[in-house]
């Protein structure tokens, strides 16, 4: 009970600092989450983050993976991109666990194109964008009950000659009742304003144009817009009940309060068969709408998994997830865990 008063307080000061900003903010491929199980159970799992894709949802769950574990995670994603999420957690026993996490999101190169010249061999030239992050994370089990992690990582969002950087640090705690009720709290991207710098930006400047035979061509850059990170709090409870000697069912439920967007809910089910297959369903609620926004553009969740121990070998943990985008198309995602 003695924490309970931390989570208030970072409840507060996410709800002053994390205004409504709908549509405003840099990064966006940092909303995506990673992760066939997570994603399966409809995102609710800031709670449950028990494996290596925790550095995203919250990195205190890195405690509780026993052993070493690499996890990738791909989708090909919306509009021809494609996303990556690679991760491993290695425990140190009393002294806590490290991990580190790669994410990119990719599109494919395409021909140069401007209003003056619309035809795609015009210029004869390509380019391609692209948005990768990198992070190293933390956590450890204060006591047998809370854990505490935190992720330091850089952020690059780059499309042809230009280029946006940052820094950013996610936080994360998690608490498990006397009645083994895990209580979660996550902030995710907490970092600085992100604005466009490159080649692009240059131009020749006349800084007199009164002045008749100066240099009218001094190098000069265009200055871009600053846009925030977007920043992410999270809290949600789960717990897992016994159906029979074989099946147990686990219920995950977060509320997600983002700085550009309405708030909204997940809930997530997982079933398990002898703690080897898994059927998951999920489902992302939005709590109320501003004006045209009505939340995150996805509903309905169905994953599976399967879990095989290599004789004398590693535990592989394979998982598939589908998830429903509205007026997109689903996109389907693929996980494989190694647990050394």
């Amino acid at each position: 009970m003695r924490h309970y008063p931390f989570f208030i307080a970072i409840f507060l000061f996410i709800k002053i600092y994390a205004q409504n900003n709908v549509a405003t903010t840099s990064a966006a491929f940092l909303e995506i989450g990673p992760g066939a199980r997570s994603l399966g159970m409809g995102s609710a799992y800031v709670s449950v983050a028990d494996d290596a894709s925790s550095i995203y949802w919250n990195p205190a769950g890195m405690a509780n993976v026993s052993n070493p574990q690499v996890q990738s995670y791909y989708a090909p994603w919306l509009v021809e991109t494609q996303f990556y999420y690679n991760t491993a957690v290695v425990p140190m026993g009393q002294f806590g666990s490290i991990g580190l996490s790669f994410t990119a999101l990719t599109m494919d190169e395409m021909m140069v194109r401007t209003v003056q010249e619309p035809e795609p061999d015009a210029y004869g030239q390509k380019f391609d964008a692209g948005n990768i992050a990198m992070g190293i994370a933390y956590a450890k089990k204060l006591t047998d009950r809370f854990s505490f992690g935190f992720q330091t990582k850089f952020i690059q969002e780059s499309i042809w000659q230009m280029k946006a950087q940052g820094f950013a640090v996610d936080i994360g705690t998690i608490f498990v009742t006397k009645r083994d009720l895990n209580i979660g709290m996550s902030i995710s991207n907490y970092g600085g304003k992100m604005g466009m710098e490159g080649v692009n930006t240059l131009v020749d400047i006349d800084i007199d144009e009164t002045i008749y035979g100066n240099n009218d061509r001094i190098d000069g850059y265009l200055s871009t817009s600053q846009w925030p990170l977007p920043l992410i709090f999270r809290f949600g409870l789960s717990k897992t009940f016994t159906l029979s000697p074989i099946i147990n069912c686990l219920v995950a439920v977060d509320a997600i309060h983002p700085n550009n967007n309405p708030e909204y809910l997940n809930i997530g089910f997982e079933y398990s068969l002898m703690d080897i297959i898994f059927i998951r369903t999920g489902k992302s609620h939005t709590l109320y709408t501003l004006g045209d926004s009505i939340g995150p553009e996805h509903g309905y969740s169905f994953g599976a998994g399967v879990k095989y121990q290599i004789p004398r070998g590693p535990l592989l943990n394979i998982d598939y997830v589908l998830t429903q985008f509205g007026v997109f198309n689903n996109v389907q995602g693929y996980s494989i865990s190694i647990n050394f």
